[in-house]
């Protein structure tokens, strides 16, 4: 085990005595019916705390019956909700477990406004693998994007480049935004006052495709009743520059027809910095860079959507969404060699305007078969992602004059089409039968054009990619004997071709079916403590921005570049997990073939580092993990502890000795009376060695402090990366080559956010739905 840092001691001691709050459970079970004996066909019903007026629980009552479970002791008011009847509150001691019989009462008044739960919901909720966040009503939803949002949540991270979101212990993660599978782009076209909660899922289900190991569910807020509503927001942030975030987000529902939209409107101004020294030793070589990026990024994000509910079961779904941006990069690069004891140095501008824009549509039409009790969903998307770069070069090599090197022109084109249908019945009470079928079709080209004024050539290519992806899966769920199961299975078929346009061949064909099966079962101990088995296979493939040709010219020695034979990754996984209230502790097992991570190739020819990611030859570890959410009267504490090992291998790496590491998260928050809440979040890793890399320890603080005024006003002061913390460094020695990198992220940042609702609520019967589509790996 690594040295230890304060910063992580003064958690651990969090964790540790945080645990010290475990309570028992009890459960509370029974019905609710009016003034006449009859059961009342719906509502919901809170579990809310005397201590600090927190929404402990909450649970539909179907058909006059509830439970609610897993309760510690102590003193507690309940409180039914029902539309057409007065709210109920009944006054609880919990010390045994209790059944109860409750009436509720006929309202006076029949024009109901909007129905008010007087407690506060839980932020933090934890249980069996999967933790839901309440964006909806804390200071979360003032964050100006969904990716810082993410940033600041448990067991998440984001990439330095910020394409990829993976979970800690997990890998990459698969993203669904209300039950649609989406990606980075579907995420950054998306506005944070549309989220009601993020839940990240360690297990998912066969019913999800098969790509990654981990799943983050976005929902996105439902309006209930009638409105006319918009919320503005404005956040303006200070990092090394000035950022600004603007965003207007009108909504309308009346009787069975909703609208939605957003418009928002980026100025930011991102700074990176990076650094590496490489050395190839059998060439006498040495070679050390440090590079800063300066970005003038202009975005516009927009969105609409239309819901309508044709009756009580049936419905249609249509919403498009964009993000157009436009960057203007300034990169500076120092860089000095030393070639057979002959000292060089360099310095590299590359001037870069470069523009994004992403398009999707999706349309999704829910119908119950009320002749055989069932439920289908059909769904139909359609994504477009353009990235078109412009970049002029200019080196000056020992202190001489800039010469123009190299003028790069680019574009990257991807386009993908999307139909499924998702099936679902109960059988008989105790099972659920789910089954569907997808049809994916991507297509995807990379124009690459350079003029070398150096080596007076014009290099130009076309590479044209296509995959289709063919998948079908059957899952079973229920509960035998208080045993919880659910086991299914995915298959899923493959076929990708890759070919430069003029050749006879294609660089990539495949064509592969994998099975990929799912289970877990639960058994509860008592009311309190339950013991859950996960078994799980999944695949990662690459994201269609690996087989684009685009390369980035970081300095004369060194080009990032993508790698179009990328393998896909299979992961097989069993986890065991312990469930003690809202306290849990799991133990993940995996193995793993062909991880990919980075690594390099030098070409000797052309005296050149390539950058890029590759499949390293297998990786297997464990993850033993601890969550542990604390609340007493207005103070929340949600605290999670994982030691991990991870051992990556391959011939062509030096490998090192893998050992134990640890990742700690812990988030406090207090609510005051006086309607103040103030946060306090932190996350690190200890010193980790995975056999081929090794990397530096992390901390990082965030803190935060929100305030809302005559109901509609939101004011929230954040300070993040307090101790500028963010900077990581990775140690590999691969293809020969020894490298040791720095990357700096800009995450020192004061911001300070307005948010304002205009509009006016009207009475309405609106039904909840969800739906169901999917969509790409775009990014």
């Amino acid at each position: 085990m690594k040295r230890l840092t304060p910063e992580f001691l003064l958690l651990l001691f969090i964790f540790i005595t945080t645990n010290l709050f475990a309570q028992q459970g009890y459960t509370i079970k029974g019905t609710v019916h009016d003034g006449n004996h009859m059961k009342i066909p719906e509502g919901e019903i809170f579990l809310i705390s005397k201590t600090d007026n927190t929404v402990i629980k909450s649970e539909l009552v179907t058909d006059g019956d509830f439970i609610l479970k897993s309760i510690a002791e102590g003193d507690y008011t309940l409180q039914v909700v029902s539309l057409g009847y007065d709210d109920l509150f009944r006054e609880v001691t919990l010390n045994k477990d209790e059944t109860l019989d409750l009436v509720l009462n006929k309202s006076s008044q029949y024009n109901l406004d909007e129905v008010v739960v007087t407690g506060s919901k839980k932020t933090f909720i934890t249980k069996n693998g999967t933790t839901k966040v309440a964006i909806k009503g804390s200071v979360f939803e003032t964050i100006p994007n969904p990716l810082d949002l993410l940033q600041k949540l448990p067991d998440i991270l984001i990439s330095n480049d910020k394409e990829a979101v993976s979970v800690v212990g997990r890998g990459n993660a698969l993203i669904y935004i209300d039950k649609q599978k989406a990606t980075i782009n579907d995420l950054n076209a998306l506005s944070v006052a549309e989220i009601e909660s993020v839940e990240i899922i360690k297990n998912p289900s066969s019913k999800y495709e098969a790509e990654g190991r981990a799943l983050i569910l976005i929902t996105r807020i439902k309006n209930k009743r009638d409105r006319f509503e918009t919320i503005v927001t404005e956040t303006a942030s200070l990092k090394k520059r000035f950022n600004n975030y603007l965003g207007i987000n009108p909504s309308y529902k009346n009787g069975n027809l909703e609208l939605r939209g957003n418009i928002n409107y980026n100025q930011l101004n991102p700074w990176e910095g990076l650094g590496n020294t490489f050395e190839l030793e059998e060439n006498q070589w040495e070679s050390a860079f440090n590079a800063n990026s300066f970005t003038k990024r202009r975005q516009f994000i927009i969105g609409a959507g239309l819901y309508y509910e044709i009756n009580e079961d049936d419905y249609l779904s249509l919403n498009v969404n964009g993000k157009l941006q436009k960057d203007k990069d300034t990169n500076t690069a120092n860089t000095f060699t030393l070639d057979q004891s002959i000292p060089n140095s360099v310095v590299t501008l590359n001037n870069n305007d470069e523009t994004r824009n992403f398009v999707n549509t999706y349309l999704g039409y829910n119908n119950k078969l009320k002749s055989i009790d069932a439920n289908l969903f059909t769904g139909f998307q359609y994504s477009s992602y353009t990235q078109k770069s412009e970049s002029v070069i200019r080196n000056n090599f020992n202190d001489t004059q800039f010469d123009l090197s190299q003028q790069r022109n680019q574009q990257f084109d991807v386009e993908v089409v999307t139909g499924r249908v998702d099936f679902e019945k109960q059988l008989i009470p105790e099972i659920n039968l789910e089954a569907g079928l997808l049809y994916l079709s991507a297509d995807a080209s990379t124009d690459f054009n350079v003029t070398d004024y150096v080596a007076n050539d014009n290099p130009y290519s076309v590479y044209l990619y296509k995959e289709n992806n063919s998948a079908a899966y059957t899952q079973a769920s229920g509960t035998v004997k208080n045993v919880s199961y659910q086991v299914g299975v995915r298959a899923e078929n493959t076929d990708v071709t890759g070919k430069f346009r003029g050749d006879d061949y294609p660089a990539i064909d495949r064509n592969y079916t994998n099975l990929f099966p799912k289970a877990q079962v639960s058994f509860p101990l008592d009311s309190l403590n339950s013991v859950s088995l996960n078994y799980a296979k999944s695949i990662a493939r690459p994201n269609y921005s690996s087989t684009s040709q685009t390369s980035i010219y970081t300095n004369p020695y060194v080009i990032f570049s993508r790698n179009l034979n990328l393998n896909p990754t299979i992961t097989d996984e069993i986890s065991l997990g312990y469930q003690r209230g809202d306290k849990s502790v799991s133990l993940n097992l995996f193995t793993i073939k062909d991880p990919v991570y980075f690594g390099y190739v030098y070409n000797e020819t052309d005296d050149i580092i390539n950058f890029s990611s590759v499949n390293y030859e297998k990786e297997l570890g464990f993850n033993l993990e601890l969550n542990i959410p604390v609340s007493y009267k207005m103070w929340s504490s949600v605290n999670t502890l994982s030691m991990m090992y991870n051992d990556i291998k391959d011939v062509k790496a030096v490998a090192g000795n893998a050992s134990p590491y640890l990742y700690y998260y812990t988030n406090q928050m207090l609510k005051f009376s006086s309607g103040y809440t103030v946060m306090v979040s932190a996350m690190g890793f200890t010193e980790r060695s995975s056999g081929v890399f090794k990397r530096n320890a992390v901390f990082t603080m965030n803190a935060a402090a929100n305030k809302t005024f005559f109901d509609r006003l939101d004011v929230t002061l954040s300070f993040n990366d307090i101790f500028r913390g963010l900077k990581f460094t990775e140690d590999v020695n691969v293809n020969g080559i020894n490298s040791n990198a720095i990357y700096t992220l800009d995450g020192r940042e004061v911001s300070l956010s307005v948010r304002y609702i205009f509009g006016k609520l009207k009475d309405s019967k609106y039904k909840d739905k969800n739906i169901n589509e999917n969509t790409n790996r775009i990014n």
